[in-house]
């Protein structure tokens, strides 16, 4: 079920809303028309894939804090630091679907994936699919908005009935010690967030149309967080339907 924040205006026409609609039920692009730009070294697929690291070195991503150290291992992304930070893609993105693994280490750690985000020197902000190591809390798939509205609708933070319906839909869907694969789907003011095929969060809302994806460490010393098989679709849904209130 949609969680509307706001009522969201009509899409330009009943093609886009089609399109949409099989795009989020099918995972089939009916009006892709546009590629992301490759990163280079790497080959974009047939059906419209692009690889977001070429297995060897960063490019297309950067470091936008002054502390933080990101590498490639075994063609993983590895990030290691003592204070928070986000690896971000050098490109903004607008409506896409992305898809990437992510491996939480052992002990206390938290993460996530930022979509559509904001960034300056030393700070990034927006949305984030959470990764959660707390297995007691377990919010794992849910909205987060950092730096600025905090957890505002999937679930709402100090609302018992929220998270417990968001504990309904995530279910036991992240696997804490292993690889858990996201996919975030992004059309118009749709917001959708998936772990490992499981829909987590299914909302509506338009602060941000567009902005980087980012890849969070959140700071413990000596935690190495990794990130693998990392893989964008733009689509060719029109802007329209995205306002900021």
């Amino acid at each position: 079920m949609i969680l509307p924040v706001s009522a969201p205006p009509p899409l330009r026409s009943w093609q886009s809303a089609l399109a949409a609609t099989l795009l989020l039920a099918t995972g089939v692009d009916t009006l892709a028309t546009r590629a992301a730009e490759p990163v280079p070294g790497v080959t974009v697929r047939a059906d419209g894939w692009v690889p977001m690291t070429n297995g060897r070195d960063l490019s297309g991503w950067r470091n936008p804090f002054a502390w933080g150290e990101a590498k490639v291992v075994d063609g993983e992304i590895h990030l290691l630091g003592e204070l928070k930070f986000f690896l971000v893609t050098e490109k903004t993105h607008g409506d896409f679907i992305f898809e990437g693994e992510v491996f939480l280490p052992p002990g206390n750690s938290n993460s996530g994936i930022m979509f559509r985000a904001n960034v300056a020197t030393n700070r990034v902000w927006g949305y984030q699919a959470e990764v959660d190591g707390d297995e007691k809390r377990n919010w794992s798939g849910g909205l987060y908005d950092e730096d600025r509205r905090m957890w505002f609708i999937s679930p709402i933070s100090g609302n018992a009935e929220s998270i417990a319906a968001f504990r309904a839909r995530a279910g036991e869907a992240f696997r804490r010690h292993d690889w858990n694969r996201y996919r975030i789907t992004c059309i118009g003011r749709r917001l959708r967030i998936e772990v490992n095929g499981v829909v987590t969060t299914d909302v509506e809302d338009g602060l941000d149309a567009k902005g980087v994806i980012g890849l969070q460490h959140h700071g413990e010393k000596g935690q190495v967080y990794r990130f693998r098989n990392l893989r964008l679709h733009e689509l060719g849904i029109p802007h329209g339907a995205v306002t900021k209130p």
